[in-house]
């Protein structure tokens, strides 16, 4: 008879399951990409594979220079979300692209959309779009694009418990808009906003398995912080918290500025929504991102591509709780697509990447570790400067030739 805790286990993996198949989880991508371009240098001779997330990465790497970026998700959604701005970068001005994705909200939606958008989204996204309106036209009670999704609405049910806090909400805002670290930590700690911020009610949602799997969160993840940091992974979401306000200028952190808000600003945006990268986006380096609903190993097996760059995001954490084999395929599909020296990047919850590493390939007689040429000065280095400062470590590897 399974035990009980098994059950919860089956329970938890059937809930995330159920988020990330056929839901709106990520509206943002929650990953830096100033460590990614600086740990690629991506070239006009880079193939790139990433996982799509909200895409916004995917369109930072061809800014960035990258020769083509293939964005694979399991997730259908989610790449009709990058589809959604590859059409909204081809066919609108900045003014009205910075609007639905910087603001979150257009009131002209209806008229972008039905007029314009929806006539360079294959039929099946076009309809997803169409019937999801109340996502970009602002008419909901979650007026922001940013409110909505899984992960969009913990960051609502965070800024009403901010707004009902008198003066919070002033504090936040002179926070973000501080001009230096000084500005940031005075206010912070005269106005206690960890404490404010994290009240026993966040606590315990911060706790569940439902809540982290809305943002994303396995519960492979929240076990690799239980066990390996003190207080589990509630301390380890408050102490981050602590840093992002105390540690790193909020001027340019778009990440956090998001969700506190429900919008970015021209000045604290993704590249993507700078009037530079959109130019740039817009004269050409659009058509260099394309979309695969699949896994990154069933990518790999069809399309028999070649690449130079593997952005992994985190989901090694979840697959190698789940389903070693599957990652064990995985792997052995990335080293038979890799070009030599081809570069690896990925986080983790954790702070090691044993698992990985004794990982056996499938079908070689060989560990995952064995073929990697770990950059771990500058893996350290990079997750230092890290603006968004959940995860517990970020990887750089190379597989070297033969």
């Amino acid at each position: 008879m399974p035990s009980l805790t098994s059950l919860r286990e089956r329970a938890s993996h059937a809930w995330f399951r159920l988020i990330h198949r056929s839901n709106l989880v990520y509206n943002t991508c929650w990953e830096d990409p100033r460590l990614d371009i600086a740990a690629m240098e991506p070239g006009s001779d880079d193939r790139v594979l990433v996982i799509t997330s909200a895409g916004c990465n995917a369109l930072e790497y061809v800014i960035a220079g990258a020769g083509h970026v293939s964005a694979v998700d399991i997730n259908p959604i989610q790449n009709a979300l990058l589809e959604l701005k590859l059409s909204g970068i081809r066919a609108l001005a900045y003014c009205d692209f910075f609007d639905i994705f910087g603001r979150g909200r257009s009131e002209r939606w209806h008229e972008i959309y039905n007029d314009v958008l929806q006539y360079d989204l294959p039929p099946s996204i076009r309809r997803f779009w169409a019937s999801r309106s109340a996502l970009f036209s602002g008419e909901s009670r979650r007026r922001s694009f940013y409110f909505h999704g899984t992960a969009g609405l913990f960051a609502w049910i965070v800024n009403q418990h901010i707004n009902r806090q008198p003066a919070m909400r002033g504090v936040l805002d002179r926070l973000l808009d501080a001009d230096s670290l000084d500005e940031q930590r005075n206010i912070f700690d005269r106005h206690q906003v960890a404490k404010r911020l994290i009240t026993p009610l966040i606590r315990w949602f911060l706790s569940r398995d439902t809540t982290l799997a809305m943002l994303g969160v396995p519960r492979a993840q929240r076990r690799q912080l239980d066990e390996n940091y003190p207080g589990g992974i509630v301390a380890f979401i408050e102490d981050r918290l602590t840093e992002v306000f105390t540690e790193i200028p909020l001027s340019d952190n778009y990440f956090w500025r998001v969700y506190l808000t429900g919008e970015y600003t021209p000045d604290c945006c993704p590249g993507y929504l700078t009037r530079d990268g959109f130019q740039i986006l817009k004269s050409g380096a659009v058509d260099r991102v394309t979309t695969h609903t699949a896994t990154v190993c069933g990518l790999l097996q069809q399309y028999q591509a070649t690449y130079t760059r593997f952005v992994l995001l985190d989901h090694m954490d979840w697959l190698w709780s789940t389903a070693p084999g599957a990652l064990s395929d995985e792997w052995q599909a990335i080293l038979h697509a890799a070009a030599p020296g081809a570069r690896c990047l990925w986080r983790s919850a954790g702070f090691s990447m044993d698992f990985l590493n004794r990982l056996p390939v499938r079908n070689t007689g060989t560990t995952v570790g064995e073929h990697l040429q770990y950059h771990r000065e500058l893996s350290t280095a990079l997750h230092a400067r890290d603006r968004v400062r959940t995860y517990g470590s970020f990887w750089v590897a190379d597989i070297p030739p033969g």
